[in-house]
């Protein structure tokens, strides 16, 4: 298996395991009487994520040499991706949950930056320049889509 396939499986793996996770926080908050934000956008960021892993895979070809110094920032990142999710700890899902009398979390990741997020560097470790960019402008859009619907959700709570 070459460097690719090995980066892609170890990415898939962590998204699974994040889908996981999340889908048991999801749970736990809805029986806590948490509400969702915009559900019906949520197929969106699936497509997107998934369609990001399949294009790296199908347009890459499998022997194409890394850039080691893009692989360590994406490993950087994913490392950033990590304290994100622990700093929610209990209140971390992919989509848009809100306990409307939960504190909100300003500890972690959230002390700095109110949406934290990531850059699709990964495409550019195996040079699709292509890939990089029309997933990046796709995120883009979904990023802004959901800091808007996050902001207005969370308002109330932040006594905005």
């Amino acid at each position: 298996m070459t460097v690719l396939y090995w980066t892609l499986a170890v990415v898939a793996l962590q998204r699974l395991i994040e889908l996981v996770h999340a889908r048991n926080n999801t749970a736990r908050l809805r029986r806590l009487g948490a509400v969702e934000a915009d559900p019906e956008g949520y197929p969106l960021y699936v497509l997107l994520h998934a369609g990001w892993l399949a294009s790296l895979a199908v347009f890459v070809p499998a022997a194409t040499p890394p850039y080691w110094p893009l692989i360590g920032i994406f490993a950087l990142l994913q490392l950033g991706r990590i304290w994100v999710i622990a700093s929610l700890g209990r209140y971390w899902t992919t989509r848009i949950i809100t306990l409307p009398d939960a504190p909100l979390v300003r500890t972690g990741a959230f002390q700095y930056l109110r949406h934290p997020n990531y850059l699709l560097v990964l495409p550019l470790a195996f040079g699709s320049v292509a890939i990089a960019v029309t997933f990046s402008a796709l995120n883009a859009v979904l990023i802004a889509r959901r800091i808007w619907i996050e902001d207005r959700v969370l308002a109330p709570r932040r006594g905005v």
